[in-house]
């Protein structure tokens, strides 16, 4: 099994390697009957009590709780998971928690952690998520400042140094990229917003891969936090676990990594380049949008491995229809053929605006080769948006023969 997702390297060293078997210890120890089986397909690949969890409850069953308790308007479950994060590893070698602690990344390669310039080179729809992801978290710092300053008379040292924006930063990225889902609770003492993430020490260690399929899931008979695997695998091989069906924007957006031949992959198709290349004198234009936006089939329009989604082709079908055809709109929702004409001009304009795509990949990837050579200290987070864009460009080349493929029935 591997120590790890992102920052293979750093988690080969020998200082990750002993504070992972202090982790394994030190969860041992908390939890003698902690299970960590290997087998074969349908078998458990951990079990993890629910006293190993790091939830709300810990929380306030902690010295934060008396503060958490009395402040109002209540903290959210989050606020109380970070504030908790932030003040444990503050606490250094006194905090029980420090095993788990030691093997976290000191630093975070999700879009909220990069420098600006780095950000500008994402596509336009993940550059749009990202900027909302990082006003999101600074909103969210700006508001909890009231209520860290009601924690100083746990410090020695002034609080503003402690719960900085980049110690807040961090814990709020280790939440966001390495909690689990459990069922929904309430507690007066926190705010109205979903208790639902836990953090999993040794859990979250296990690394992503998009062609495994896993259960997960707390289970409240034995409660414990257990995963099963539906895949075999070989004594001495990695077991991985998958994170869910997601595309390398959602991966990079979530986890700060790119997946390699996910099988999920695609790029996105805006509304502005769906219509670049259909006539501008088209007078039913604006009323063929208004339907696709009705009827749902303004986003989420991709190409993929396969060549263009049936929702990107059903779309520019619609889109394609000519006046005398117009009221057969209907039936194109439902995927029927209308004509050969509408088949073969929207697979010529899917066509243009795959090309369109390859060549804006093509200039972004030169683009991110020059800044590499130009700034040394981002070469890491450049390499990482160099990953996005070349796993990009891959499926658009294999869209781009699929629709060569299908153009050759009406040639």
């Amino acid at each position: 099994m591997n120590l790890g997702g992102g920052g293979c390297s750093e988690l080969r060293s020998r200082h990750c390697i002993l504070s992972w078997e202090r982790l394994h210890w030190w969860l041992l120890h908390r939890h003698p009957q902690l299970c960590f089986p290997f087998g074969q397909e349908g078998q458990m690949i951990i079990s993890l009590p629910e006293s190993c969890l790091l939830t709300t409850d810990t929380v306030i069953r902690s010295y934060l709780g008396a503060y958490i308790t009395k402040w109002k308007p209540p903290p959210s479950p989050l606020l109380a998971l970070c504030t908790f994060l932030v003040s444990e590893k503050h606490a250094g070698d006194r905090s029980l928690w420090k095993p788990y602690l030691e093997i976290l990344p000191k630093a975070y390669t999700c879009p909220v952690c990069l420098e600006p310039e780095v950000v500008n080179l994402l596509p336009k729809s993940l550059k749009a998520k990202a900027e909302e992801q990082r006003a999101h978290v600074q909103e969210f710092f700006a508001s909890s400042r009231d209520f860290f300053s009601s924690l100083q008379p746990l410090f020695v040292e002034a609080v503003d140094s402690i719960f900085s924006y980049s110690a807040l930063l961090w814990a709020w990225c280790t939440i966001n990229t390495r909690a689990v889902y459990l069922r929904p609770r309430q507690r007066e003492c926190l705010s109205a917003e979903p208790d639902t993430c836990a953090l999993a020490p040794y859990l979250d260690l296990l690394n992503h891969s998009p062609s495994v399929q896993v259960k997960a899931a707390f289970n409240e008979e034995t409660h414990s936090y257990e995963i099963r695997t539906t895949s075999r695998w070989r004594k001495h091989e990695e077991v991985f676990i998958c994170y869910g069906p997601h595309d390398n924007q959602r991966l990079f957006l979530e986890y700060g990594f790119v997946s390699v031949h996910n099988p999920h992959a695609c790029v996105y198709v805006s509304r502005e380049i769906l219509v670049k290349y259909l006539p501008s004198r088209d007078k039913q234009m604006d009323k063929k949008i208004s339907i696709l936006k009705d009827h749902g089939y303004i986003e989420n329009l991709t190409f993929g491995w396969d060549g263009p989604s049936w929702r990107l082709l059903t779309a520019l079908k619609l889109l394609c229809l000519e006046a005398e055809k117009f009221t057969c709109w209907k039936k194109v929702l439902l995927g029927e053929v209308i004509s050969d004409t509408n088949e073969k001009t929207s697979l010529d304009i899917a066509q243009k605006i795959c090309y369109y795509f390859m060549e804006e990949t093509n200039a972004m990837l030169q683009k991110v080769s020059h800044m590499k050579d130009e700034k040394e200290a981002l070469i890491n987070q450049l390499t990482l948006v160099e990953s996005l864009w070349t796993e990009e460009l891959k499926v658009l080349r294999a869209s781009a023969k699929t629709l060569h493929r299908l153009q050759t029935a009406f040639t």
